[in-house]
């Protein structure tokens, strides 16, 4: 979605997600950020790994997020793992707070990404996977490794 755009950079992805999660949906999303942050952001001093979205009075909020403290910041640094309000409509919150709530789906970030000089961040709706759903997973893509390479090969003799 995002990386199609010729100005969008993307800063930090989420790369255990897909592993660990099926995907039903995805939004993107402003982040509330405050000035050192986004310096850190632009830096790419930032960490997806263990950071997860809640639906809490009406607001998603971004928890776990690592941003690191900005290099040339003052005593006025944020804290690199304070929640941070993540910007919806009201009636994408709705869905997801009711997605959250009753189905059993939980809210991940993918990736973080520069959209101009807007720093956004895809929010993907998903369900947590069994160990036997990633297994059978990593199965499927080894078995369809060794049917490119025996392509490949029998392309190569010829």
């Amino acid at each position: 979605m995002a990386d199609q755009d010729e100005n969008v950079k993307v800063v930090a992805r989420n790369r255990k997600a897909r592993h660990n999660y099926f995907i039903e949906e995805t939004y993107e999303a402003g982040i509330k950020l405050k000035g050192t942050e986004i310096k850190s952001i632009r830096e790419g001093r930032v960490n997806l790994k263990d950071s997860f979205a809640l639906v809490e009075e009406g607001e998603v909020y971004l928890h776990n997020m690592h941003i690191s403290p900005y290099k040339q910041g003052n005593r006025a640094n944020h804290e690199p793992e304070r929640k941070r309000k993540l910007l919806l409509h009201k009636k994408q919150i709705r869905s997801l707070l009711g997605a959250t709530h009753q189905k059993g789906f939980t809210l991940i970030p993918l990736k973080l990404y520069l959209k101009g000089n807007l720093a956004k961040i895809e929010l993907a709706l998903a369900k947590g996977k069994e160990k036997h759903d990633k297994r059978e997973e990593i199965k499927k893509r080894e078995h369809q490794r060794e049917m490119e390479r025996a392509l490949k090969d029998k392309n190569y003799r010829r």
